[in-house]
């Protein structure tokens, strides 16, 4: 063992004999640990509701959106009515794009607004076309319905209605289940003799999604292709856009470049991170303010170690100067005492590891605080443990503590023997 690990380990056991600087020292210890402790559980809570808030976004959007006047080229609108090149124009586009590299799945849909109305009241509501064969495989909210099936968006049989997929909330609020008729209102009408007239077709209820975000569960609603083009009175083939999903959310962006290299001029593709960038950076300087004030935590407890380290100087003068006589240089003395605020720094760091990540594994599994569901987007506090910010806090513990040795470590450090004896 080294002779400034010795000094310092002997002093820090012997500490008991001083009752009030031993006491200061738990304080340092309890400060970081407590600290660190916090910054874990609060970070942990933070990627949990990020994570959260990230996934049902996804859920219900894709990850990436191409929009512009190539998707409605005369090849996939054929205004001839040819549908046969209409079906194999949009195929061809799909191909190319899910050949791209990291391209899960693509799905073409139509956008538009309009008034869903049922004997209980009427609606804004914010419909999607979308193809039932593909888009269960772009938007994960479509896999897991609360009730009812996608396939049945289209009409099962000659004469029968075609389906509408709504939110929970909307279904709640206009006394919806499945089967029930609906009849949605198209701002996109005609000039009549008796004026404008919307267009309004009749629809079933064929499913009801929740995502927990109320925003989506109480104005979103989703028909098929063909049902939104006869809504909307479009020619056969046209579409709105068509929306990716990607196998790594986070190179969207690398793939919407190449997704519009691949289709050239004419595409916009729009990618998840652009389209909440104002929401995830919200969220980002909210945690970047968390770990600032609960940094102070640690602070706290880092001055209490310089309180410590002055009054340990000031009670081992003696001591200090006998070592400095027997050839104890002032970097050997110096590290000393560094090596005493690093122990006690690493001890209260490693204790607020275990409780900070306790804690946090048991919010994990059982789940004992809950949330209201009506007003946050799940019902219990999500933790996601993220072992780089695990590390980052006790980095930062670790870096505090260093630094509030340096001022009493350099006292000590420049004691001059004959002075600190002259009395003894």
């Amino acid at each position: 063992m080294r002779f400034e690990a010795f000094i310092a380990l002997r002093y820090l056991a012997g500490r008991r004999k001083q009752a009030f600087i031993y006491l200061i020292s738990l304080i340092s210890v309890l400060g970081v640990s407590i600290g660190v402790a916090a910054l874990v559980i609060v970070l942990g809570v933070y990627n949990g509701f990020t994570t959260d808030i990230r996934e049902k976004i996804l859920g219900a959007n894709a990850h990436i959106i191409l929009t512009g006047q190539a998707l409605s080229a005369p090849d996939l609108a054929a205004p001839q009515g040819d549908s046969a090149n209409v079906s194999s124009g949009l195929a061809t586009t799909l191909d190319r794009i899910e050949a791209v590299p990291g391209v899960v799945g693509a799905t073409p849909f139509l956008y538009t607004e309009g008034m869903l109305s049922s004997p209980r009241g009427v609606k804004g509501v914010v419909l999607r076309g979308i193809d039932p064969s593909t888009a269960p495989n772009v938007l994960s909210i479509l896999g897991t319905l609360s009730s009812g099936n996608v396939a049945d968006l289209d009409p099962q049989s000659p004469g029968a209605l075609p389906g509408v997929i709504v939110g929970r909330e909307l279904a709640l609020r206009l006394g919806l289940v499945p089967g029930s008729r609906v009849n949605l209102l198209s701002p996109a009408g005609q000039k009549t003799a008796a004026g404008f007239q919307p267009r309004i077709r009749p629809f079933r209820v064929a499913g009801v999604f929740q995502t927990g975000m109320y925003e989506y569960d109480s104005s979103l609603g989703f028909i098929s292709l063909n049902a939104g083009r006869d809504l909307l009175a479009l020619p056969e083939g046209r579409i709105s856009g068509v929306e990716v999903t990607v196998k790594n959310v986070y190179e969207a962006d690398k793939i919407a470049d190449a997704i519009e290299r691949e289709l050239g001029s004419g595409i916009i593709a729009r990618h998840w991170m652009e389209m909440n960038a104002n929401l995830f950076a919200a969220l980002k300087l909210e945690r970047i303010g968390m770990f600032i004030v609960l940094a102070m935590v640690v602070l706290v407890g880092s001055f209490s170690i310089v309180t410590t380290l002055v009054m340990l100087v000031m009670e081992k003068t003696r001591d200090i100067a006998i070592l400095k006589s027997m050839g104890a240089t002032r970097s050997m003395i110096r590290r000393v005492f560094i090596l005493q605020g690093v122990i006690i720094g690493a001890v209260g760091t490693l204790l607020g590891y275990a409780l900070g990540i306790g804690i946090a594994l048991l919010l994990q599994r059982y789940q004992f605080i809950k949330l209201p569901p009506g007003v946050y987007t799940l019902d219990h506090l999500p933790v996601l443990l993220n072992w780089t910010d695990i590390g980052l806090v006790g980095a930062s513990a670790m870096l505090l503590c260093f630094l509030a040795t340096l001022y009493p470590a350099g006292q000590a450090a420049g004691l001059v023997p004959a002075e600190a004896l002259r009395y003894e």
